[in-house]
């Protein structure tokens, strides 16, 4: 019997289901930070029964680690090739993990700019739909967002979470599955753009801003709507150039 094919530990002792789960996460978490962080640049990646050895999780679960990482673009297996990692135009960035392997880097602030560039591009289309469209049930998720950002304010909650509440549920609102699939994406990248510009601004999220997106929706203006989501992200993009142009 080989080692860790029947979902077995290294040493033998049998794996729970959840437990094999929580070590295939928690490998491929690992690995592909290290990826990410260029730990493989200049090396080999190893084999499955070197990960093994290293990590002390049976095969089946670096077998299955490596499949994860190969299905997010960072890993190619050839035949008499072996596994090893794809360069970084092979990843899939709209993957939420790669996102935050990206983001934890410790520079990530060009990064931050590009997520921004494709923000621009997408949220204030997705408010002006959210206009056009007018769900009452839609509009009341954008509002009670913006009541959690307004007591998150008054010490009554996180004010991140609330503000990334804001922007899904502009997101969601636009009634368009494409934008909607953007959910992971921009929760994920706004966990790090939001602390960046909080921390560098020295202020939470502009209230007015988000209530002026937040009213324009609600009274069916989809220009305005547009008008003053894209406000919101052309003024995080500055905040992004000038710490650029300050060296970070």
């Amino acid at each position: 019997m080989s080692d860790g094919d029947n979902g077995e530990a290294s040493e033998g002792a049998p794996v729970e289901e959840g437990e094999r789960r929580n070590l295939t996460f928690g490998l491929t978490d690992t690995l592909g930070k290290a990826i990410v962080t260029g730990a493989y640049d200049a090396a080999r990646f190893p084999t499955e029964a070197e990960l093994a050895e290293k990590h002390k999780v049976s095969r089946s679960v670096t077998r299955e680690a490596v499949k994860m990482l190969t299905a997010k673009g960072l890993l190619t297996a050839r035949p008499r090739r072996g596994t090893s990692v794809q360069p970084r135009s092979a990843w899939n960035l709209f993957d939420p993990d790669v996102l935050r392997w990206l983001l934890e880097r410790k520079f990530a602030l060009s990064l931050l700019r590009q997520f921004s560039e494709l923000r621009v591009a997408i949220e204030p289309a997705a408010a002006a739909l959210a206009a056009r469209l007018r769900d009452a049930e839609a509009v009341a998720a954008i509002e009670a967002s913006y009541r959690r950002m307004e007591a998150s304010e008054a010490g009554g909650g996180d004010p991140l979470e609330a503000d990334i509440a804001f922007h899904v549920a502009v997101l969601n609102a636009s009634g368009n599955p494409f934008y909607r699939q953007f959910h992971d994406v921009v929760a994920t990248a706004l966990h790090t753009s939001i602390r960046f510009t909080n921390r560098f601004e020295g202020r939470t999220a502009s209230l007015p801003a988000h209530r002026a997106v937040l009213d324009a929706i609600a009274a069916g203006d989809a220009d305005g709507a547009e008008q003053a989501m894209r406000t919101i992200i052309a003024d995080v993009m500055a905040l992004f150039a000038d710490a650029e142009t300050r060296g970070g």
